[in-house]
């Protein structure tokens, strides 16, 4: 069983602030209610009796062992107290319409500790009539037993008084474990989800759970944010706009290049130049686990990143089952990757495509073949990628999910860097592990993990805009 970090937990339980608020007010508002509104108030009225054998020799020997007699039996006094035999008299003595059972469920008689005293207790809905109760079965209870066990030493030794304030009048109890039962029951069902949830989190400790090193964080892109004027310039201004109206939003690198998801793909690109030190690194494959965590906007950014940083950069679409380059670009994908592996290497410049972007061309994935596999696996395409590293300083491979395929694990045994690709709190750590040791059998160079759509959290990300590199 993993260890549970219990400041991730408590960082996990920070995100249930609203739940505890709802689960409060919705539980105490409900306690409220039906304390103030819906509950019936009982009164309670309390009398006592004090069982006792008188001293017929004047002993004080005697006088002790009566008392430990009495003592002895002040519980057998009590199952007589709430008998039949009593509380039918008192039904009838106070013509009271109930049933003896009914009536008994609403006694509570019980001996006073280490004393011969009896408490006598009703509760009734009648303040009045619990008082009634009380002292006529305290009178019943002294004539009875008194016949039955000879004694002449039974005396009433409290009367029972119309009770003011009701019994069960606990709101404020009530309300408290209301509270503390909203709290318990919110933190008990994010300890399960925490417990059971195995994905991939933004945590500290996050590398030695895994063995991979996080290349980059990448914070949660708000495609909403309008793009940001990068100068005085006003010719430079227009370019970005137009950018903007020309591409997808999620080229934040291009369209807002001052945001921080802008500045974390910068950085990344600087990680990977530092791995990189001690070898031309050329070739880059970008994937991930699974579809929907962010590839294809990774490797789009890096790619545009490299591109700012004066690079000739091409970026190929290798996802060959559903690839998406060519909408976020928002140029023709009639002809691209797969018809070019299809077609005679020579006219390879036919199927780069230029982009509005400075030292920046795309190879979009083209025609969706039946065997991508295949295709990324032939000679054709080292050879293909050998050609284009003569042309380019940075190639960034889109591949397609490593989760029950084989096209990126083939791509991995021939570049250089291979990147994957997780969402913060999505991608489940059993699969990511598995990604790992998929690539690792073909001795893949995995230069790290990034961790895309991390939530912005006020200590490890400013709120506010850099200033480009």
């Amino acid at each position: 069983m993993e260890e549970i970090n219990i400041k991730d937990f408590f960082d996990h339980l920070k995100g249930y602030w609203l739940a505890f608020i709802v689960a409060i007010v919705a539980l105490v508002s409900a306690v409220f209610v039906y304390d103030s509104a819906i509950k019936t108030p009982l009164y309670q009225a309390r009398t006592t009796v004090v069982v006792a054998q008188s001293d017929t020799n004047n002993n004080s020997a005697a006088t002790l062992n009566d008392v430990s007699a009495s003592q002895k039996l002040v519980s057998t006094y009590g199952e007589i107290a709430k008998s039949e035999l009593v509380l039918t008299k008192v039904i009838s003595n106070l013509h009271l319409n109930t049933t003896v059972k009914a009536l008994s469920q609403n006694i509570t008689v019980a001996p006073v500790d280490d004393t011969t005293i009896l408490s006598i207790a009703v509760k009734d809905r009648d303040a009045a009539l619990a008082a009634n109760i009380a002292n006529e079965i305290a009178k019943v209870f002294t004539a009875e037993i008194s016949d039955i066990y000879k004694l002449d030493n039974v005396s009433l030794l409290s009367v029972a008084k119309t009770p003011e304030v009701s019994a069960n009048n606990t709101t404020a109890r009530d309300l408290l474990l209301a509270a503390l039962l909203a709290v318990f029951g919110v933190t008990a069902i994010a300890f399960l989800k925490f417990y059971l949830d195995d994905t991939v989190k933004y945590s500290e400790d996050l590398e030695s759970r895994i063995s991979v090193p996080i290349a980059g964080r990448v914070i949660k892109n708000d495609s909403k944010d309008a793009p940001q004027k990068v100068s005085n310039n006003s010719n430079l201004d227009v370019k970005f706009s137009t950018m903007a109206q020309q591409f997808s939003p999620e080229l934040v690198v291009a369209t807002s290049p001052k945001a921080i998801v802008s500045e974390n793909i910068k950085s990344l690109r600087t990680n990977l130049q530092f791995t990189a030190v001690d070898k031309d690194l050329k070739t880059i494959l970008i994937t991930s686990t699974n579809a929907g965590e962010g590839k294809s906007f990774i490797a789009a950014n890096l790619a545009i990143s490299f591109a700012q940083a004066d690079k000739r950069v091409l970026l190929v679409d290798c996802d060959l089952r559903k690839g998406r380059l060519h909408k976020m670009f928002n140029i023709s994908n009639m002809a691209g990757f797969s018809n070019l592996l299809a077609d005679d290497l020579f006219y390879t410049a036919r199927y780069i495509q230029p982009t509005a972007i400075a030292n920046l061309s795309i190879i979009p994935c083209g025609t969706y073949p039946p065997n991508p596999s295949e295709l990324l696996a032939s000679q054709k395409n080292k050879n293909l990628i050998q050609r284009l590293k003569n042309e380019f300083d940075i190639i960034i491979f889109d591949g397609a999910p490593v989760g029950g395929l084989s096209d990126s694990i083939i791509l991995s045994s021939i570049v250089d860097e291979t990147l994957v690709v997780t969402r913060d709190a999505a991608t489940a750590k059993n699969e990511l592990l598995a990604t790992k040791e998929s690539l690792e059998k073909v001795q893949a160079s995995i230069a790290g993990v990034v961790m895309n759509a991390v939530n912005r959290r006020p200590s490890k990300y400013y709120n506010y805009y850099y200033g480009s590199n």
